[in-house]
């Protein structure tokens, strides 16, 4: 199964906060195996934006340490699945953590 999984960075590893990040790391994977790996850079944060953003990308899953509600129904909406509470790790470590089923997903670490 193909997958293209966003995971917001700050300095490289995941951000904190989804909707602050510097870059995108979106990484293709198929059959559990990570087959490339791009990194881009978002427009400027606007609430409900990066949801269709990601999707025209063709995102079908995002990792993240926290996101607000609405952006995980606006996710949702877009047949994209979100985890949120996941550790600070680079991004290829997060999303082979996701690939083997091991991805350790903890509180949602935004409030609003």
């Amino acid at each position: 199964m193909k997958k293209k999984i966003a995971i917001p960075l700050e300095d490289g590893i995941l951000c904190s906060h989804f909707g602050h990040c510097e870059q995108f790391a979106i990484i293709d994977a198929e059959t559990n195996n990570i087959t490339g790996e791009i990194l881009v850079t978002p427009p400027p944060h606007e609430p409900g934006l990066l949801p269709g953003w990601l999707a025209e990308r063709g995102v079908t899953d995002v990792i993240a340490g926290g996101m607000g509600q609405r952006a995980i129904d606006l996710f949702n909406r877009q047949n994209i699945n979100v985890f949120v509470g996941a550790p600070i790790k680079p991004p290829k470590d997060l999303a082979n953590d996701l690939l083997n089923d091991t991805l350790a997903a903890g509180a949602n670490y935004c409030d609003h």
